[in-house]
């Protein structure tokens, strides 16, 4: 079974595309490089908002892409982000038809 982590961004007015454009160029390359990285992607969503979602082989590795991540924040966007709540869990299903996005 795979695990998820699943992060929840408020950004400040105007300032999500810049924040995930860093997120995408500094923030992937470091998941990437991580042991049982399996995916990452992120969803915009309304009122200056984000959708962040990584996906790792095993429980500890997602509970680790939390501190990963909030390290990457705190050195890079901190000043772009309002609020951040994560949530780590077992991935119950997913389904891809291939690759979306990217």
């Amino acid at each position: 079974m795979q695990h998820t982590r699943v992060a929840i961004y408020q950004f400040k007015p105007g300032t999500v595309g810049e924040a995930l454009a860093k997120a995408q160029a500094g923030l992937l390359p470091i998941y990437q490089a991580q042991p049982g990285f399996v995916g990452y992607g992120v969803v915009i969503t309304e009122n200056d908002g984000a959708v962040s979602i990584s996906i790792w082989q095993t429980q500890e590795q997602a509970q680790a892409a939390v501190q990963t991540a909030a390290g990457w924040v705190a050195a890079n966007v901190a000043e772009l982000v309002v609020s951040v709540q994560n949530l780590v869990g077992d991935l119950a299903f997913f389904s891809s038809a291939g690759t979306i996005g990217g």
